[in-house]
């Protein structure tokens, strides 16, 4: 008897089991129908409650299936990071595909930031230059070696003076210029200018004044050599002992204190000149002079360093006057000074610096003179052609002792005053 249910032992329902003893082969059966159990619907997904802010009718609408689904990750695919960022996830998550707009640049911070570099720029290169310059200066003259000084007065006056030497010149550059060989040096032009409250005033000492040489304290040997009154030309007072000599007379002659001294060399005013790219000057009559090397015709010229020192040293021209050539002096260091003081030449480091450079390199001050005050007497100095500015000569008598001029003692003593208390300049000069 078999324990196998009933048609599962070969009988007629049987379908699986032994295989069947007879030779041929059986028959094909059939294969009983499996029935699936069938799939489970898909059930709607919850209503969602409206939100505030939502488009009414839709979202809260029975039935309606916005398709939202809470958990995509909008701009996220396959192959992202764990984050769900689209460069590789991190610490943005779900916010993977939205870029943040940049924020609007802050233009009134870069503004202050940029003029602050600026300033600190502009102060650098100040600063800089100034100290640059300011060791250039010969600071060479000692005025505390001058005796019996006037007393001080409103205003500062400096004593300007243009000296023939020929310092660092070479034998070619003597020649240029028409400056001869001659050691030494002495002065070919001095002026008082005075810069006060009511407008510079520009007087020219002519070298042949007939002047008293004082009592004084040698400038190297420090002895003290008495005066015994006698007169000399103006220039020779440099040449027996130098500027501190040269500034004792001309405050004893004119009772007028010096506070600053200036000088500068033939080839120091030629280099400036040049620096500058000429300067420009009205040349009202035509002239020459074989030994200054003039060479002028009449109207207005752009003279270059060659020129202008010829322009200024020219006196046999005139008939051997030395006034004549003290007013051209004036007129074209008034020019020289117009043009210098310019903010074309001040703000353009490719003029400043070349003409601070050629003109820093042979001026001799005095020991007192700052950078400031040097500047002061250049604006002053271009202040002598507006409409405040006085130049003159200094008043003459109109005679001559052994070929000196012999000033006016009268006019000069009311013109001193008037500059040492610093009023209005009203003394006619010769």
């Amino acid at each position: 008897m078999s324990d196998w249910p009933e048609g599962r032992n070969g009988g007629p329902g049987e379908r699986y089991g032994q295989g069947s003893a007879s030779p041929r082969p059986e028959g094909a059966r059939a294969m009983p129908h499996v029935r699936r159990r069938p799939a489970p619907q898909p059930q709607s997904p919850p209503r969602i409650p409206p939100q505030p802010g939502g488009v009414p009718g839709h979202a809260d609408a029975p039935g309606y299936d916005s398709g939202y689904n809470t958990g995509q990750v909008y701009g996220g695919g396959a192959g992202r990071g764990p984050g769900g960022g689209g460069h590789g996830g991190g610490p943005r998550g779900g916010d993977s595909g939205y870029v943040r707009p940049r924020p609007a640049p802050n233009w009134g911070r870069r503004l202050k930031v940029g003029a602050l570099s600026l300033v600190v720029v502009v102060l650098a290169v100040s600063v800089g230059t100034y100290f640059w310059a300011d060791g250039k200066l010969k600071r060479e003259v000692d005025l505390s070696k001058v005796i019996d000084r006037p007393s001080e007065g409103d205003g500062t006056n400096y004593l300007i003076v243009g000296s023939d030497s020929r310092e660092g010149m070479t034998d070619e550059d003597k020649k240029k210029l028409h400056t001869g060989s001659a050691e030494g040096k002495r002065t070919d032009s001095m002026m008082i200018l005075h810069d006060g409250s009511n407008g510079p005033t520009l007087v020219s000492l002519p070298r042949d004044s007939n002047v008293e040489i004082p009592s004084f304290v040698g400038s190297e040997s420090g002895k003290k050599y008495e005066g015994t009154g006698r007169t000399v030309k103006l220039n020779a007072a440099y040449a027996e002992d130098g500027p501190e000599l040269l500034v004792r007379t001309v405050e004893f002659n004119t009772g007028l204190r010096i506070d600053h001294y200036v000088e500068i060399g033939f080839g120091g005013f030629a280099n400036i000149v040049d620096a500058i790219g000429g300067v420009e000057l009205d040349i009202p009559k035509a002239f020459k002079d074989k030994k200054s090397g003039a060479d002028f015709q009449a109207g207005k010229q752009t003279l270059n360093g060659e020129q202008s020192l010829a322009f200024v040293r020219t006196r046999y021209a005139f008939a051997g006057s030395d006034l004549d050539r003290t007013k051209n002096q004036q007129k074209f260091l008034a020019a020289l000074a117009s043009q210098t003081a310019t903010p074309s030449t001040v703000l353009n480091p490719f003029k400043l610096y070349p003409t601070m450079g050629a003109g820093l390199d042979t001026l001799i001050v005095d020991k007192d003179m700052s950078l400031w005050s040097l500047g002061n007497m250049f604006f002053a100095m271009k202040g002598v052609t507006g409409g405040d500015g006085t130049s003159m000569n200094i008043p003459l008598t109109g005679q001559s002792v052994n070929g000196n001029l012999v000033w006016d003692k009268d006019k000069v003593k009311q013109l001193v005053e008037q500059l040492k208390n610093d009023d209005k300049v009203t003394v006619k000069g010769s």
